[in-house]
């Protein structure tokens, strides 16, 4: 298969951590063109990561006719504006989370983007690592019985004001940076919707951003629950109860490329750990959405699937401030 000719808008401190050097590996990806805003910045990550073409603004990558997607790591404020960019340039787009600032601009910008021609896909990397797919094959064989309570918990501690999580007015806060993950790993897990949703939330008062949320979402039969943080000691980890079992899942979000994952199962038989070889996650979302655009096939992870999270971010966010059940 070609390698997928792809660009870079912004030179992220997230991009160069997480993708910049392992995602060149892959033979089905060549990040040849990379931009920012300043034409020093990109000439000088250009050179570092060995990509052969540097812009100074994001529209001059996007009139690169030889680039046939991009990838959009941008504050959250940007992501609709440069989702409707791309489309109108005919480039895919591989945008991470959350799309949007809110689950109607999601649906503005992925329509008009659909009706361009070009995919569009939400970056949710935990789901291509090989440990989420065991989970997943492991709860649709009932190894734990029915699925009823999902308990997550993900927190770091980040107090830069200059940090773009920190910024309200950038789309910052606990609930949009990972508390997207609980909630798109609550949906992952049940496979389902939920109906209606509880938050409570703390504020930081010069920041003016959620930095302590704890959630409620009710999927009928069952419901997950999650505390989230930025301003907290670091750790992760979800916990999937069922009728007949317990599956945890060590480190489920940022999980190291370079050792292996373990699940550890709990069920009538006794209690067990699965290792996952080493694996980067990185590569795997990359190569996947590289192989829909070669093949012509939808996106592993369905814009649809983009709006339908947004939607309940949308919810805790009004529940948070509000107080009180807010239905889906």
């Amino acid at each position: 298969m070609k390698a997928l000719q792809l660009g870079i808008l912004s030179v992220s401190g997230f991009f160069k951590k997480r993708i910049a050097i392992p995602v060149p590996k892959s033979p089905l990806i060549d990040i040849s063109a990379i931009a920012s805003r300043s034409l020093d910045k990109a000439q000088n990550a250009a050179q570092e990561y060995a990509i052969s073409k540097a812009y100074g603004s994001y529209e001059e990558l996007l009139a690169d006719q030889d680039i046939e997607a991009v990838y959009i790591p941008l504050p959250n404020h940007l992501h609709a504006q440069f989702i409707k960019q791309a489309a109108d340039a005919g480039k895919h787009i591989l945008c991470e989370k959350p799309i949007a600032l809110d689950a109607n601009e999601a649906t503005e910008c992925i329509t008009y983007a659909e009706n361009k021609g070009v995919k569009v896909m939400e970056a949710f990397m935990y789901r291509f690592h090989p440990q989420w797919q065991h989970v997943r094959e492991l709860i649709r064989m009932k190894e734990i019985g029915k699925v009823l309570h999902v308990h997550c918990f993900f927190g770091y501690n980040n107090t830069d004001p200059n940090n773009i999580r920190n910024q309200a007015e950038a789309g910052g806060g606990a609930i949009m940076d990972i508390g997207c993950y609980a909630v798109s790993c609550s949906r992952f897990i049940f496979d389902a919707e939920p109906k209606r949703v509880m938050a409570l939330t703390t504020y930081d008062d010069k920041f003016g951003t959620d930095i302590l949320s704890s959630g409620t979402l009710d999927f009928g039969e069952g419901r997950a629950q999650f505390t989230i943080a930025t301003q907290i000691f670091p750790y992760q980890r979800v916990v999937v109860n069922g009728t007949g079992g317990i599956i945890s899942i060590d480190i489920p979000f940022n999980t190291p490329s370079d050792v292996e994952s373990r699940i550890t199962i709990t069920n009538s038989v006794g209690t067990r750990e699965v290792l996952i070889s080493p694996e980067d996650q990185y590569i795997l979302e990359f190569e996947a959405f590289a192989k829909a655009i070669r093949e012509d096939t939808s996106v592993p992870t369905p814009p649809s699937d983009a709006i339908a999270n947004m939607k309940v971010l949308d919810a805790l966010r009004k529940s948070g401030k509000e107080n009180q059940w807010i239905s889906i």
